[in-house]
């Protein structure tokens, strides 16, 4: 695939996203020899108030982020921020559906709960989670 044919793809669907219409999404992996993968991606949407925009990311970078990286499948993220509805959208692609389920709850609470200290303590609020969750789903391939 062109790089220009991947600039399109892409830009078509992060305008499908910011449209209103993360319904469907086309996601795909270059493989060595030309072949693509089809990928799985997580979306999640989360409260985020503008004011509250630097410490999500301080968050998301103490926690989420190295443990990702850490994951079997796991091939990347976007963290983008919706000023209008004051929320984060994150695509979190995975090389299958198998190895991102496959991740014990108790390791993914573990870290939710570590995003939520270092949340609590960059806005200073004292119980909860400052950042909830809104939305959560998956995106899959449309053909």
């Amino acid at each position: 695939m062109s790089l220009l044919a991947r600039v399109a793809a892409l830009a078509l669907c992060l305008a499908m996203l910011l449209a209103g219409h993360p319904d469907v999404a086309i996601a795909t992996n270059d493989q060595p020899g030309g072949q693509l993968e089809v990928v799985v991606v997580e979306h999640l949407r989360i409260k985020v108030p503008a004011e509250g925009r630097a410490a999500w990311m301080q968050a998301e970078q103490g926690s989420w982020e190295p443990w990702l990286q850490q994951q079997a499948g796991f091939l990347g993220r976007e963290l983008l921020w919706d000023s209008e509805r004051e929320e984060g959208t994150l695509l979190i692609r995975w090389a299958s559906k198998e190895q991102w389920k496959a991740i014990p709850e108790a390791e993914v609470e573990a870290v939710q709960e570590r995003f939520e200290q270092l949340a609590r303590e960059a806005t200073g609020q004292r119980q909860g989670n400052p950042f909830p969750l809104v939305f959560e789903g998956e995106l899959i391939p449309a053909a």
